[in-house]
């Protein structure tokens, strides 16, 4: 496939979120096995998982993977029967809780069943309990297979199987929708973070290197043999799908960044003959960290470090590791998504991707029906970037022009408990909505407060778009459910109709093609001029002076606001 097909390939994907899937999703066909994995049940709400220790030793020449997975969660309930989840054709070989051996059946191609015993009690003094803290416990999943393997990473996801260009394997694992549990045992619901972090060892011939999430605690030729153990730890929290492992001919080098929480350890990946590009690509880091911590608070991952880790697929958002492969280009593969020039200026992936630390690894939606708040937030970063070096009119520019590549196919929240986005228009629709509700504010240190307080209020949580919406809210000092409502949940694109009468210099206007509800407000400006228009679906009259006139009747308001204008009439 050359380089043109790949890119137009990759934006179909982009803007599908889940293309092959489509047709399901229209339909609303949905099976038991979605309920499962995309929602919480009686074998999944009575334990809170703690950490995750992960083994793993891929077989490059025959595509498969041993593994050993330790999870230590916390009863919530005095309950026995735990869901595992492990995509076929991938196999539980047997299950230890201490050292004791738990029976386990396989309920669905990709869910099991573990029928614990032995658990420990709640402490108790004669018929009373004196705590109902259950302690913790440790079960540890021994398994193999040959995991499915991803036909276009990072769309169609599963364990990558590729050779760098002298011929050295090169390996890696893309599975967001798609869920961890295409490659290891795990709580496979993006709701539930291990608290404690994780580590995560890979086995790899001696030949090799291998990356992870985190800090490397440890390097150990294993005897007797060719390979090496590489152990890396998280000690933040971490989402299922963002633990990762990188393997290939990889070389290091690193740099710190003084930031807002003091020094931040900077790391770099990259195969050894790409070193030179790397270390001249990658100068872009530091300058990106400084704009987002700027606009949205301290990098939420000190105590991990910043790493960029080469990537055998165009890039995705690994906490801590960000998979990187747009070639060591500006743009998007070289190219500008907005289609203004100023997308060339910058590195697409080094800058989207380290987003979503903010909107994704540190903000994590509890359902991926609700996945705009990752990918809406992070691509209203890539305009935040623009305006921080570049300055407003050329931010304004970059947000206007990534509007061709919304479809309003479908609402951007997808349908909740069966592990399902919205549609693909929740990147570059829903940076529109934020740069929609922040012209809406009109208050630009307001505006950065709310996204800061975003970052240190829901810190390292799960959350759920209402919880968002509300949030904004409040501290805008203006209800913006309607709002939310009109852009999330539908595919209308609002229309605000308006004629004016020059005779007594007053416009009269309403909002139409949208939710009857609808009241966005609007405020139109320039260096001179202020316009401030609350419309609603019922016609209002306001008297403008001519300056003011000339700013209604300009194009500016679909410039600042996602929104269309139609001037039914003029009169005399």
């Amino acid at each position: 496939m050359n380089k043109k097909l790949i890119f137009f390939a990759s934006i179909i994907f982009l803007l599908s979120a889940n293309s092959f899937a489509q047709t399901s999703e229209k339909k609303n066909t949905f099976t038991h096995a979605d309920t499962l994995r995309g929602s919480l049940n009686e074998n999944r709400d009575w334990w809170d998982v703690l950490r995750y220790d992960i083994t793993v030793t891929p077989d490059y020449d025959n595509k498969t993977i041993q593994g050993i997975v330790a999870i230590t969660f916390s009863p919530l309930k005095e309950k026995k029967t735990i869901q595992i989840d492990l995509q076929s054709p991938l196999i539980i070989d047997s299950v230890l809780l201490l050292k004791s051996k738990q029976s386990f059946s396989k309920v669905d191609s990709n869910v099991w069943l573990i029928q614990l015993k032995n658990l420990k009690k709640k402490i108790t003094k004669g018929k009373e309990p004196v705590s109902v803290i259950i302690p913790d416990e440790k079960i540890t999943i021994y398994y193999h297979g040959k995991p499915r393997e991803a036909k276009f990473p990072p769309w169609d996801g599963g364990w990558i199987w590729k050779k760098d260009k002298n011929g050295n394997p090169w390996m890696s694992v893309a599975c967001q929708g798609l869920g961890a549990s295409v490659w290891y045992p795990c709580k496979d619901y993006q709701g539930d973070e291990p608290d404690s972090g994780a580590s995560l060892t890979i086995i790899v011939p001696d030949t090799l290197v291998a990356v992870a999430n985190g800090r490397l605690t440890n390097t150990l030729k294993i005897a007797n043999s060719s390979l090496t153990s590489y152990t890396w730890q998280v000690k933040n929290p971490i989402n299922n799908y963002l633990i990762i492992p990188s393997i290939g001919k990889y070389v290091n080098f690193a740099d710190t960044l003084h930031g807002e929480k003091g020094i931040l350890n900077l790391s770099y990946w990259v195969l050894d003959y790409n070193i030179n590009e790397a270390k001249e690509q990658f100068k872009q880091v530091k300058p990106m960290l400084r704009a987002f911590e700027y606009w949205f608070g301290p990098y939420p991952f000190y105590e991990d470090s910043y790493k960029l880790v080469q990537s055998p697929h165009l890039g995705m958002e690994h906490q801590s590791a960000i998979a990187y492969g747009n070639q060591f280009k500006n743009g998007y593969l070289g190219r500008d998504l907005s289609g203004t020039g100023w997308g060339l200026k910058w590195d697409y992936i080094i800058v989207h991707e380290s987003g979503h630390e903010w909107f994704a690894n540190n903000i994590t939606t509890k359902d991926i029906a609700d996945m705009w708040i990752h990918e809406g937030f992070t691509d209203y970063s890539e305009t935040l970037f623009v305006e921080y070096y570049y300055g407003k009119k050329a931010a304004n520019e970059y947000n206007y022009g990534l509007r061709k590549n919304i479809q309003n196919d479908a609402p951007i929240i997808g349908m909740y408990g069966v592990n399902k986005e919205g549609s693909g228009d929740m990147y570059f629709k829903g940076a529109n909505l934020l740069h929609t509700i922040r012209h809406s504010i009109n208050n630009d240190p307001l505006f950065r407060k709310i996204l800061r307080g975003l970052n240190k209020t829901f810190y390292h949580q799960t959350v759920t778009s209402a919880q968002i919406e509300k949030y904004i809210s409040t501290k805008a000092g203006f209800n913006y459910n309607n709002v939310f409502n009109q852009y999330l949940r539908t595919t209308q694109i609002p229309v605000l109709e308006f004629s004016v009468n020059k005779n007594n210099q007053s416009i009269t206007y309403q909002w139409t093609n949208c939710n009857k509800n609808f009241n966005l407000p609007l405020r139109i400006y320039n260096d001179t001029t202020l316009v401030t228009l609350f419309p609603e679906t019922k016609q209002k009259t306001s008297t403008l002076t001519t300056e003011q006139l000339k700013l209604i009747t300009g194009n500016l308001i679909e410039q600042l606001y996602y929104v269309k204008t139609k001037q039914i009439a003029q009169t005399n």
